[in-house]
């Protein structure tokens, strides 16, 4: 096996959603591995911190603002990535997220939904990396090369309690990682690959309130997602990254359409 099978020296990678946890552990990791980084986020002051991160590590990086739902704004800033370097070989589509009217508490029944919210949240977590997915691809698709990487869900293939427009736009991005890895491969070759990985349970901001108590003790939500999961734990960010390396790099070169999930057994356990 070469030892450069992982090499990813020198490759540009836009990050979507790079402020936040997950995201930036990618992009920390990523550039770690040598690559460039574009840390791209709706909040300028969180790209910029994430690159002053990675830059203060010896990493090349920079962050800029970006809306992952504004086509137009996304073609400005492909514009400004190419005329600094040049390319752009690896998108991954970490922007996404839910919020509270698209969710159903304990209280609540499913006729209970914010079909507003329930839009916001669909249109965030699919069309917040099907437009990236146009902007910078069409870049891969030119130069015959790259890689994009969706983020999906343990709520796709389970019927997960309350995340209802989660679950919904999570189970279309799967969709269209499949679509658009048989698109690229027919009409832009096998150089152009698309994946995607679906992350267990991981604590965040926005979940941190439902899986944890103040004082750090799990909700009982929480403690039903660990009797779910065979490691008995929550996952750590930098678990995914590994998967991430791997899809990214010509260890994966004959690779796509693919959602591999990084959950500690969640999905191979039926929970009896």
């Amino acid at each position: 096996m070469s030892k450069n099978l992982f090499d990813l020296t020198g490759k540009v990678a836009v990050i979507t959603g790079g402020g936040g946890v997950l995201g930036g552990s990618m992009a920390v990791s990523l550039a770690e591995a040598g690559v460039k980084i574009v840390i791209l986020d709706l909040h300028k002051d969180a790209a910029e911190s994430r690159a002053k991160e990675i830059t203060d590590q010896g990493g090349e990086a920079i962050g800029l603002a970006g809306n992952v739902l504004d086509q137009d704004n996304l073609e400005l800033v492909k514009e400004d990535i190419l005329s600094k370097w040049g390319t752009i070989d690896i998108l991954i589509n970490a922007a996404g997220g839910n919020m509270p009217g698209a969710t159903i508490t304990p209280e609540q029944t499913i006729f209970d939904l914010s079909i507003d919210a329930f839009r916001k949240v669909s249109d965030l977590n699919l069309n917040g990396s099907v437009i990236p997915s146009l902007v910078f691809g069409k870049v891969m698709a030119n130069q015959g090369t790259g890689v994009i990487i969706n983020i999906s869900s343990m709520s796709v293939a389970q019927a997960i309690t309350r995340v209802a427009g989660y679950s919904a736009s999570k189970a279309a991005i799967e969709n269209f990682t499949r679509w658009m890895a048989v698109e690229m491969a027919h009409k832009y070759g096998e150089g152009i690959r698309v994946n995607a990985i679906a992350p267990g349970f991981f604590i965040g901001e926005q979940n941190r309130a439902l899986l944890t108590n103040p004082d750090g003790s799990y909700t009982e939500r929480g403690n039903t997602v660990i009797r779910k999961t065979p490691m008995g734990r929550f996952g750590v960010a930098e678990e995914l990254n590994g998967a991430i390396q791997y899809l990214c790099s010509g260890a994966s070169k004959f690779v796509t359409g693919i959602v591999i999930p990084i959950d500690g057994g969640f999905s191979a356990f039926s929970g009896v």
